[in-house]
């Protein structure tokens, strides 16, 4: 009982933030003068990631983060489009999803790794134990994706789906 209602709870998060995405229209920021602090994740051992650790964002360097979630239909959705723009930038930007479920507890490591080989994921992928990167970012929902420059300044934001162009074009911007 307790899992349908973490789940319903989190299903209304993700409602309730497309609903104001759609009310207050685009989440981007730009111009963003504060700095987002470096967070060490554990990342799952999957296709284009292994069992290790990730630094993220990566001072010096350009970071894309999408913030996702196994139950969620738009993030199995955005999955080819991040997979085309990973391919696009994938030696000079460091490029990461993070589930911010609680895993190990309604998840586990081994459920993200087998969504992750069915959706054809072939970056890292790590989650957010405390939920320091989410709150950071300040994510309201999922998917939500940020490009943080090589100075750890947040330049752009965005809750839901997007396609590899538009993917793109917000790594440019910050480089």
């Amino acid at each position: 009982m307790r899992r349908r209602e973490a789940l319903a709870g989190l299903g209304s998060l993700g409602v309730f933030g497309a609903g104001a995405a759609f009310a207050f229209g685009d989440l981007g920021l730009s111009g963003n003068e504060e700095r987002v602090e470096s967070v060490e994740l554990p990342q799952i051992d999957a296709p284009g990631s292994t069992a290790d650790t990730a630094v993220v964002p990566e001072s010096g360097r350009v970071t894309y983060v999408t913030m996702f979630a196994t139950w969620c239909s738009t993030c199995k959705a955005k999955m080819d489009p991040l997979n085309e723009a990973a391919r696009n930038v994938a030696d000079t930007v460091q490029f990461i999803s993070v589930t911010n479920e609680a895993i190990g507890q309604t998840v586990q490591p081994a459920d993200v790794a087998e969504w992750w080989r069915e959706h054809d994921g072939n970056w890292p992928v790590a989650y957010d134990e405390d939920l320091a990167l989410t709150q950071a970012l300040d994510a309201s929902g999922v998917p939500y994706s940020a490009v943080i420059d090589a100075n750890n300044r947040v330049t752009s934001t965005e809750l839901g789906y997007s396609d590899a162009e538009a993917i793109l074009n917000h790594i440019e911007d910050a480089k």
